[in-house]
This record gives C-alpha cells, structure tokens and sequence, in this order.
C-alpha cells in the first residue's frame, strides 16, 4: 500500500473513531444535562434531545432554544434559535470518555474557558455551587 493510502485510511479510521465517540457522547447526553461552568462561577444548563433540539437555562436566568448537529469531525454544533442570535452555530469537541460524570474544558462562543460536565437526570441547578450560581433559575421555577 502507498504511503498516500495509508494516510488515507489512517484518517478515515480517525474519523470514523471520533464519530462513533461524538455519537456515543451524545446519545448518553439524551435524557441528562450538560453544564457549563464559567469563570465567575456561574452555570449554563443544556438538555439534548434525539430529534436534533435542545433547550436550556442560561447564566442570566433566560430560557433558551435551538437545534443541534454532530459535524463530520465529531463536534457538537449548536444554533440558539430563541432568543434569537447572529446566525451562526456554537461547535465545541465531546469528551472522548463517554460517562456521566466526565468533565472536560472547553471555551465558550466568544472564547472564554469554561468546563462541560455531563450529569444524570435533568438538572437546573449544581449543589454546593452557592446562590450565585442557581439564584436566578431558582426564581424561575
């Protein structure tokens, strides 16, 4: 086999790794939540569902809506649909351990470091993580 090919396939084989991780990480997310953590300790709640929607809480207390998509490479892509954005889509990498529990770092869309975790259940706010962090959802519900 050419060195070409063998290049060739060593990428399709990484690929198709990392889609079947991405899948794998997602279809664990359905039915669970995704937190973002950011720097001043506040936190995003994400929920994923099968048919390609997700909605969530955001840092402020807002509610949020869009649809996502697994790229080719594996990253999840989401795009707010309410309230509406810039049209663009968020991608960010998924774990490459697919468990409840895991966490991994991140940044969010303008480039801030934050940390996902994926939790069990559906989940609105994050014990021991002081008023700040679940305040405004709290008064939400």
């Amino acid at each position: 086999m050419s060195g070409l090919m063998t290049l060739a396939l060593a990428l399709a084989v990484m690929q198709a790794e990392a889609s079947a991780v991405s899948s794998s990480a997602l279809a664990l997310a359905f039915g669970n939540t995704v937190v973002s953590t950011y720097p001043d300790g506040r936190h995003q709640f994400l929920w994923l569902q099968p048919d390609g929607s997700w909605t969530g809480i955001a840092r402020d207390g807002k509610t949020l809506s869009g649809r996502w998509t697994l790229s080719k490479d594996g990253r999840a892509c989401l795009r707010q649909m309410r309230p509406p954005t810039l049209p663009f889509s968020y991608c960010t990498r998924l774990p490459q351990t697919a468990t409840l529990g895991v966490s991994w770092p991140a940044k969010d869309v303008i480039g801030r470091r934050i940390e996902l975790s994926l939790v069990g259940g559906i989940q609105k706010s994050v014990q021991g993580a002081g008023p700040q962090a679940s305040s405004n959802v709290a008064a939400r519900r």
